[in-house]
Parts: C-alpha cells; sequence; structure tokens
C-alpha cells in the first residue's frame, strides 16, 4: 500500500532565503527537514541560526560537514579575504565559493535518496544572485538532471524565489509565516551580530526589507 505523505528536504544555510523556502515547503509538504553544511565557512553564527530557525520551525537539522571548501579557500567565505564585491567584467565577487551550489544539492540528493523523499528544496535566486552562476535556473535544471542520472532517481528542486526581486522575497516571507524566524537568520557577510549594516549582503537586505514596505524582524531584535 503506497503513502500519500509527501516529504522535502530543505537546504537551509540560516540565511534569509533558505529561511523563507523553509516556510514555503511546510506549507507545501507533510512532513520537512533540513540540512545545513558546515564547509569550512568563516562565519560559525551560520551554523547556529540553521538550528534555532529549525528549532523554532518545528524540524528536524542535520548538519553535514564538508570541510573541503575550507581547505581550498580563495574567497572571502571560507578564506582570509576580505569581503569584496567589485569585480572586474568576465570575474565573479570574491564571496563566490566555487562549486558551492553543486556540491550542496548533490549531497542533499544523497541524504534525501537514503529517505525515500524526491523534493528538495532551494533558496537560490537567479534576479538577486550577486552574479554567482550557481543560483541561476539553468544550472539548478542541469543539476537535477545530473541526479537524477547519476542516482536513476526521480528528484525534483524546487527554488521558489529564482525569480523574485529581495523585496518581493520580503513581502513572500510574510505570506507563509517566516518573519518571526527571520528575526533569528543571518545575512552578514562580516559574521557580525547585529548585523553589520554595511556589506553587500547587508545592504541588498536592509533594500528588500525597505521596499517591502515591512521593518526587518533581525533588526527590531537590537532596537
Amino acid at each position: 500500500m503506497s503513502s500519500n505523505i509527501t516529504s522535502a528536504i530543505v537546504v537551509l544555510s540560516g540565511g534569509q532565503d533558505s529561511t523563507t523556502c523553509l516556510f514555503w515547503a511546510i506549507n507545501e509538504f507533510d512532513s520537512v527537514e533540513t540540512v545545513t553544511f558546515d564547509y569550512g565557512q568563516r562565519h560559525r553564527i551560520e551554523l547556529e541560526a540553521a538550528q534555532k530557525i529549525a528549532k523554532l520551525a518545528g524540524v528536524k537539522n542535520t548538519i553535514l560537514p564538508i570541510d573541503t571548501f575550507g581547505i581550498l579557500g580563495g574567497n572571502s567565505l571560507t578564506g582570509k579575504e576580505a569581503v569584496d564585491e567589485s569585480s572586474q567584467e568576465g570575474e565573479f565577487p570574491n564571496s563566490f565559493v566555487p562549486g558551492r551550489n553543486l556540491i550542496f544539492l548533490t549531497f542533499a540528493a544523497a541524504f534525501a535518496y537514503q529517505r525515500k523523499i524526491k523534493d528538495l528544496v532551494t533558496g537560490v535566486c537567479q534576479t538577486d544572485y550577486s552574479g554567482y552562476p550557481d543560483c541561476r535556473q539553468n544550472t539548478i535544471e542541469a543539476i537535477q538532471l545530473a541526479i537524477n542520472l547519476g542516482m536513476e532517481s526521480n528528484v525534483t528542486i524546487h527554488a521558489p524565489l529564482m525569480w523574485m526581486t529581495k523585496s518581493e522575497t520580503v513581502k513572500f516571507a510574510e505570506e507563509v509565516g517566516a518573519l518571526e524566524a527571520l528575526a533569528w537568520s543571518h545575512t552578514c557577510y562580516n559574521g557580525e551580530v547585529p548585523p553589520c549594516g554595511q556589506c553587500p549582503a547587508c545592504k541588498l537586505r536592509d533594500k528588500g526589507f525597505v521596499e517591502g514596505g515591512i521593518p526587518d524582524p533581525l533588526l527590531e531584535r537590537f532596537t
């Protein structure tokens, strides 16, 4: 007798977008759990944020260690470089971690395979993606195809924020009930709590909440 219960795995970084996608998934699926990757990121606050948010959402969170990115370095998120979002034509900002989403989704798919789960959820977005090629729709479609061929599976990768601006994702977060959890999310590239407000990630987040007409719950924690 087959089960009609739908299940999904959410890749939860502890950031604004993945938190919003978690609450979208909770509304869409009967059963949800999250995976968070310890990839040698400089700012360990991300791991704490993901665990806190998963607990608030009432879902299981599993942290999977992938330390290779930290060993590779060469970027401001896993190495010692200062955050610099400026780049020459044809180059990426130094916050780009090559292959990160490709590896994350592959490991998430392997994690889901063991649990017979066919749906993965990721917070990538092509509209406000900082120039990262692994956040684009064609990349997600390609990795979905590769996973299904390589695992003889039938995985669907959901990216509900793919074509939204940051202000649209803020309004969407309100719709799916994610605002309370966003108070505990982490976005700041400098790893500061309260957030620095000056790095590109902080500025993009602030712009989204201002244009969305909704106060940022994270900032309200410190006022």
